[in-house]
This record gives C-alpha cells, structure tokens and sequence, in this order.
C-alpha cells in the first residue's frame, strides 16, 4: 500500500520527531477529518507498506531521521515557488530548498524526486517575467536531479475567496503563455512537465494534464511494479492522481502560505499545534474515551523488479 504524508500538512518541516516516534512503535492513528471520532489505525510496517510519499516545502528536519526510513520505498515532491514572505511567511529561502532537493535527490535517487511549482499567482510583485525567470532559475539548479516538474494555478476554493479576496485567477491568455514557456524550460532541463490544476483545455498546447501524482511514480521511485487493484481518483473529472492514504491533519501547518487549501483559520491552526504531543499516536491531540479505532486493510502491491528503471 502506499501512505502519504502531505496532503493534509507538512509533516517532514513541523513534525518529523513525531513521524520518527512513529516509525519506531510501528503505527499511526489518523483522525476522519469530516467524522473525527472515527480512527483508522495504519501500520508502519515496510513489509505492508510499499511507499512513503512526501509532499513537503522543507524536507531539512526529517535528515537526521533518514535510517528510520532507508526500510521504505520514498517518494518526494517538493514545492518550490520563489514567492517572498508576503505570501509564504515560514517556508526556507529558495537556495535553501534547492540545496536540500538536491542531497536529497543523491540519497533516493532523481526517480524518487519531484518539483512542484504552484500556485502561480499573477499580480504587482509576481509578473508574467519573475515567473518565467523564477521558473527557468529553479529547473537550471535542479536539472540532473529530478526528471520531473510540475505546475499549477490557484484554485479559488470558497474559504481562500473569503480568507484572502486579494488573490486572484490568471486569464486564460496568461496561462497560455505560461504552459508554453515552461514546457521550453522543463524539455531543456530534461523534465517531464506535468499540470496540477483544473485546466485540462492546455492539452492542446502539449502540456500533460493527466494528474501530478500517479501510482507510475511510485513504481518507478522503488523501481518495482505495483498491483494496484482499485486505483482511485483524487477528484473524478479533475485528475487522474492515485488518491494514496494521508496520515496528516488539516489547520496543523505552520507555513500559512495564503493560498493553502488546507488551512484555514490562524487561530485554529495554533491551536492545534500547541495541541500536537510527539509522543502521541495522532498528530493533533490524543485518544478520547468517544474514539472507534479501525484497522485499516493493509497488504503490499509490489509484483516484481522492473528492469525498465534499472540504472
């Protein structure tokens, strides 16, 4: 099976002692996030569980943890954007995460990596150039570690509109220009680029637009196929990405970048931390006496070696 750790938080930047506690008793309890007395209990087993995937914006506090990992097949996405602290106030400098990406690619390999650059917000600050110029700058420093990149603009979920009503969509014309150009940048570093978000029409401007995240990604981090026997999508008629098992939390991570679409409220999201404990099963909070605890079903896909990625 495959578990993800970043589709609801940022467990390597905010908790990778907890993660580490976690890896060492072998299980992790996991709140329903729209049913919170129901709990699925996941064991971190690497006999079950094939891959751990990353979705992070500073993988740097998870190094020291890495022997606990070596077990498991990774797979890693890192965001890096450019933006400044107006719209990612906590999240390390770009040069930083470049740098990290890269050691990090030389332990897992350039199979195991991939480059996320989204949201692509447009405004004063961020022209149509600094993207462009942020873009090409970031894929010229990653180009020979990873082989793929990927894009994505703003999506306007109702509580971003209400939170944030400064931030706005590209236009069309300037999401062409955009797709297009990337595409020049990612080919000339050797990238594959791939679209996250909802603008499935840039299909006719050569760009893939079948989903960031697909159970192939997994097979070739750990360079063995998977029989996945039920692949589910994130978001039917949105993506075709492998919606994996998310161990995270949402309103838990303290990078608040304002176009998050899993934050929400600041207070909430404090709150939550001062409750995280690094020695609890849950990433926020404890057992409650009103808890159904639920293990999951947990078997492990892999089928064989594939040559195909052999280096």
């Amino acid at each position: 099976m495959i578990i993800n750790t970043g589709q609801r938080t940022d467990i390597p930047a905010f908790y990778s002692k907890w993660f580490s506690n976690r890896i060492k008793e072998g299980f992790v309890l996991v709140r329903n996030p729209y049913y919170p007395s129901l709990v699925t209990k996941f064991l971190l087993d690497p006999n079950l569980v094939d891959v751990l995937g990353f979705c992070t914006k500073n993988p740097r506090p998870l190094f020291p943890y890495f022997d606990l990992l070596k077990p498991f097949g990774q797979f890693w996405y890192i965001t890096i954007t450019g933006f400044k602290k107006d719209l990612e106030p906590n999240v390390p400098s770009i040069d930083q995460v470049i740098e990290d990406f890269k050691y990090l690619s030389m332990i897992v390999g350039k199979d195991a990596m991939g480059w996320r650059y989204t949201p692509i917000i447009l405004n004063e600050q961020y022209s149509l150039r600094y993207h462009l110029e942020t873009f090409n700058y970031i894929a010229s420093n990653l180009c020979g570690y990873t082989s793929l990149a990927t894009f994505g603009f703003l999506d306007l979920y109702p509580k971003l509109i209400k939170n944030h009503p400064e931030l706005k969509d590209c236009s069309d014309a300037e999401k062409i220009i955009i797709a297009k150009e990337f595409l020049k940048i990612a080919n000339k570093n050797n990238m594959n680029l791939r679209l996250c978000s909802k603008e499935k029409w840039l299909k006719d401007y050569g760009i893939d637009v079948d989903g960031c995240m697909r159970f192939e990604d997994y097979e070739k981090a750990i360079h063995t196929s998977l029989n996945i026997k039920n692949k589910m999508q994130a978001r039917k008629g949105y993506c075709s990405c492998y919606l994996s098992n998310d161990i995270g939390a949402y309103n838990s991570c303290l990078h608040l970048c304002k176009y998050c679409y899993a934050n929400g409220d600041e207070k909430e999201i404090q709150r939550n931390y001062k409750n995280h404990d690094d020695n609890s099963p849950f990433l926020i909070g404890n057992l409650l006496p009103t808890d159904k605890i639920k293990e999951a079903k947990q078997e492990s896909y892999k089928v064989n070696q594939l040559n195909l990625f052999d280096e």
